[in-house]
């Protein structure tokens, strides 16, 4: 007969089962909801209302207590200043157990052990591909800055200058001589006609003719 021995052994020694159900608990206060079994999860169900308890008390004697059995000065402050604070108002009920189904492996029923009140976390939600292509793009090395243009001005065009009186006269003279002078007769380029065979035997007969 099972008299007086209360909990699931989970199959472990004293030791084991005691550091594994305080690794359950302090998850459950660290991230607010956990997956595991249905066993591990009513036997770390305990602890965490113990937990909690504790904390809502609030006096030096209860943060000892709850310091021997988490071992973490941080989380103990959490527990004290953060968690606990959430159930003033909760005489009991601090946690709760969700369903979710057997586990593929050793069918094994999974649960969610979670607080029933949380914190507010505040989820980043994440970039999309082009807006994550654009970081990579701007975190990466800054280019050497490009060398000014220099942009080509175009050259006016300058208005010829209007010739001087020296000049003007050496021109009329150069041209009164041209005028005096015989122009070169133009030599008429006669175009060779090209050569076939009914030209050469007319050449031919126009010398026996001559």
């Amino acid at each position: 007969m099972r008299h007086n021995i209360a909990g699931n052994k989970l199959s472990r020694n004293q030791t084991l089962r005691k550091a594994t159900v305080r690794d359950l608990a302090k998850a459950t206060l660290i991230q607010q909801r956990i997956m595991t079994t249905k066993a591990k999860a009513k036997e770390a169900r305990k602890l965490v209302d113990k937990l909690i308890t504790l904390g809502k008390g609030g006096t030096l004697a209860h943060k000892r207590r709850a310091f021997s059995i988490l071992t973490d000065h941080e989380l103990v402050s959490r527990l004290f200043n953060r968690t606990s604070p959430l159930f003033k108002n909760r005489m009991g009920g601090y946690t709760r157990i969700i369903r979710l189904g057997n586990r593929a492996g050793d069918n094994a029923q999974l649960v969610f052990l979670e607080l029933t009140e949380k914190e507010e976390i505040v989820v980043s939600q994440p970039k999309s591909t082009a807006a994550a292509k654009k970081d990579k793009v701007h975190a990466k090395a800054p280019k050497a800055p490009k060398e000014p243009k220099v942009k080509k001005v175009k050259e006016e065009h300058k208005p010829k200058e209007a010739p001087t009186a020296a000049e003007d006269k050496d021109e009329k003279a150069q041209a009164k001589e041209t005028k005096g002078q015989p122009k070169e007769p133009v030599k008429e380029i006669k175009k060779k006609e090209p050569q076939t065979k009914m030209n050469t035997i007319a050449k031919f007969f126009r010398r026996k003719t001559t």
